[in-house]
């Protein structure tokens, strides 16, 4: 079962809708993900600004265009969620999100099977 947020946050992502997309985030992001480094981004794979990681998304679509995100499991913690799906080039990945008082996510730490 999937929680409203995890249901959005997909649809977002399969539809690869960036203004839906980032609405999930806020401004005070911390995004950490070896995805990051392997595109050149920032060699720490750390983004910590909105229009940055905007831009990084926007990024990874176009250099992805039949991502497809196939959902496995949702892991629910206090103010916190791990995704866990399988991502690009058929690698397994676990986000794990925390949000925000106003709802939006502000930490990510993506991990993958394979880069």
């Amino acid at each position: 079962m999937k929680t409203d947020f995890t249901q959005k946050w997909l649809k977002a992502w399969n539809d690869h809708n960036l203004n839906e997309i980032m609405e999930h985030y806020s401004e005070d992001i911390d995004f950490v993900s070896p995805i990051i480094q392997q595109m050149g981004i920032d060699p720490k794979g750390r983004i910590s600004d909105k229009g940055k990681l905007r831009a990084y998304f926007s990024q990874a679509l176009q250099k992805y265009p039949d991502l497809h995100f196939e959902f496995h499991h949702e892991l629910t913690g206090a103010g916190s969620v791990v995704l866990y799906y399988k991502s690009v080039n058929g690698s397994l990945s676990a986000e794990y999100m925390e949000w925000n008082g106003n709802g939006k996510v502000n930490k990510v730490r993506a991990h993958y099977t394979k880069v």
